[in-house]
């Protein structure tokens, strides 16, 4: 019996690490043909010692910014908005440390470094007019960051389902589970930690896509073993992007859209969260007034509800985005023309 079992022992510990091999070759092979099948479509800037990947696209002033929300996405999450800003001025997403194309960072990351990265890459790709700054989710806080600390460059902004500095706190009191994405951190550093293994890429790639978004999945799928890295470091450094966040008070007059995604949570969400379909509409009305407090930052901001669009509006109503950043750039166009006598006096 011992001897048998010592055979067994030993035929699955050669089992383990003939998977292991297996998919450490996979995997190496993967990030091999994604480099090779899915190069940067932009440029490589360097920014001292990194280099950080921007697509810039079209021509124009204002230029157009987009920050992505939380996730290994990057740039490619504004592909069914990109080239439609595009034709009407110059249209710019990058991709965060980390991220894609971009080289990591050994650096801690959150909403101040994010800003300071993006100033050096537009500064590395001559981009000196204003700029429209489009951020989803994470990405709200990150351009609301940069407004703070670059806020001369900036001349307007949208803001895509947005994430809030006290969403935390304030949503929290209206369902019963954890909304905090730090509680994914330890799932996230074993991902990190063996992704060489090939099992994130096995575990998170497959399934349908909609034909317009299946390239650019193809290649967010292709750089998830590297890619799964740089989000980890965002969500380590959530609790500070908020309070970044938090410290800017005011957009002053700037031109200000913030899109709220506003379809109902669907039964497994309710489910989820612990709470009934009028809970789940109490939720979404908090939501909403989150939205409306960012928008009063600005003079010049209003919030604009979007009924059948979930968090990613951009996937979901495309036509919206692009409408709401068309608003804001030809605002910024109007602000800049020189008033006539008639008009100053």
């Amino acid at each position: 019996m011992k001897r048998w079992l010592k055979r067994i022992g030993l035929g699955l510990l050669a089992l383990v690490i003939l998977v292991i091999v297996v998919g450490a070759i996979y995997e190496a092979l993967s990030r091999w043909n994604a480099a090779r099948n899915y190069p940067p479509p932009g440029k490589l800037v360097d920014i001292g010692g990194r280099r950080m990947h921007i697509d810039c696209r079209g021509s124009g002033s204002p230029t157009v910014i987009f920050e992505a929300g939380l996730g290994t996405g990057g740039s490619l999450d504004w592909t069914l908005v990109h080239d439609k800003i595009a034709s009407f001025t110059r249209a710019c997403a990058y991709d965060r440390a980390g991220i894609m194309w971009s080289d990591a960072k050994s650096t801690p990351q959150d909403a101040a470094a994010v800003a300071q990265d993006l100033h050096a890459t537009l500064k590395g790709a001559g981009i000196t007019d204003p700029l429209v700054l489009v951020g989803h989710s994470i990405g709200g806080p990150y351009t609301t960051t940069y407004v703070g600390k670059y806020g001369d460059q900036v001349a307007g902004l949208v803001m895509v389902d947005p994430s809030h500095p006290d969403q935390i706190v304030r949503l929290g009191k209206l369902v019963h589970t954890n909304l905090d994405p730090k509680q994914y951190l330890g799932m996230m550093k074993a991902a990190s930690a063996f992704s060489w293994t090939g099992i994130v890429r096995f575990l998170m790639t497959g399934g349908k896509v909609p034909a317009p978004r299946r390239e650019a999945t193809a290649k967010a799928s292709a750089y998830i073993g590297t890619s799964i890295k740089g989000a980890l470091s965002e969500v380590d450094g959530f609790d500070r992007t908020m309070d970044q966040a938090r410290q800017v008070r005011s957009f002053g007059n700037r031109p200000v859209i913030v899109l709220t995604a506003m379809a109902p949570l669907t039964p497994d969400q309710l489910k989820g969260m612990g709470v009934t379909r009028q809970g789940g509409d109490r939720f979404k009305q908090e939501w909403k007034t989150l939205h409306q407090e960012q928008a009063r930052l600005s003079t010049r901001g209003r919030e604009q509800s979007v009924p059948d669009a979930t968090h990613y509006i951009q996937i979901d109503r495309p036509d919206v985005v692009i409408a709401a950043v068309k608003d804001v750039v030809d605002t910024v166009r109007a602000d800049a023309k020189p008033k006539s006598d008639d008009q100053a006096r």
